[in-house]
């Protein structure tokens, strides 16, 4: 199965961040892949606005528009965008939540994942305006077993094993991770280990470091510091981008037998192993 990690830089404005994820998935499906990742926040970008107004605009429009074109293109495709949650009461303040969602469509069939573990950390709380979801999604995508999560998500290692636990071969994480010291460092390490603890394939496409790799290793918020990553079973990097703009292909041969073979020889998941 041939895959590509969409790394790109989106902004405040919906309708370009649309246009944009509409050519590179053309592009990425003009040169044969069949999945198609896209990172988190696709839809807009943090710390551009307010994430509601535009949710509650553009969130429907968005999701056929992606719909549509990866059917009549024949791929899946997984992005991040926001969508309606919920009103509620913040210090004081009335606040309308999104979710932060990961679409996954192709197939004529269409999922949303709403990320679980929203970022609060480091005196953020991601929470005040983001719905946390509250369950995995595995889904088929030419005949494999495909698991979501997002971005901070990483962290949680017991739910990319739940994942594994219920058939996922591999998982997709869009991700707009922030850049700073020691923040790519920690990418790197969380990605590996989440693959090699739920013996997957790991498929993580990030944001493209805004300023390229001249900001690299700066304070950046939560908008992408790049290094979108493949990573095997057993935790092998196959493939990385930069800091910058990209499109990372790989290709995956006997990815079933690949996964057997790593879990035969590593049983850490609940059907593997001796409790």
């Amino acid at each position: 199965m041939k895959i590509a990690l969409v790394q790109l830089t989106s902004g405040p404005d919906v309708q370009a961040n649309l246009a944009l994820a509409k050519d590179k998935i053309t592009e990425a499906a003009d040169s044969d892949a069949q999945l198609i990742v896209l990172p988190e926040a696709t839809f807009q970008a943090f710390d551009a606005g307010r994430l509601d107004g535009n949710a509650n605009e553009y969130a429907e429009l968005f999701a056929e528009e992606i719909t549509t074109l990866a059917d009549e293109r024949g791929v899946t495709v997984v992005v991040g965008m926001f969508r309606p949650a919920d009103t509620v009461e913040v210090d004081g303040k009335t606040i309308n939540r999104v979710y932060n969602s990961a679409l996954i469509t192709g197939g004529g069939s269409s999922e949303f994942y709403d990320k679980i573990h929203t970022f609060d950390a480091f005196a953020y709380r991601e929470s005040d305006t983001v719905r946390p979801g509250e369950s995995t999604v595995v889904v088929d995508v030419a005949g494999h077993k495909v698991g979501v999560a997002t971005c901070y998500d990483v962290r949680f290692p017991e739910q990319f094993k739940k994942m594994a636990d219920a058939g996922a071969q591999l998982v997709v994480l869009p991700t707009s991770w922030a850049d700073g010291p020691g923040k790519l460092e920690q990418w790197r390490v969380l990605t590996s280990a989440r693959a090699l603890d739920a013996t997957v394939y790991l498929l993580a496409a990030g944001q493209a470091r805004p300023g390229g790799a001249d900001k690299g290793g700066e304070k950046s918020g939560p908008t992408g510091l790049g290094h979108s990553r493949v990573l095997s079973p057993t935790g092998e990097l196959l493939a990385e981008a930069g800091y910058d703009d990209e499109i990372l292909y790989v290709e995956l041969d006997d990815i079933a037998g690949e996964i057997a073979k790593a879990r035969k020889a590593l049983p850490v998941l609940r059907g593997t192993r001796e409790l």
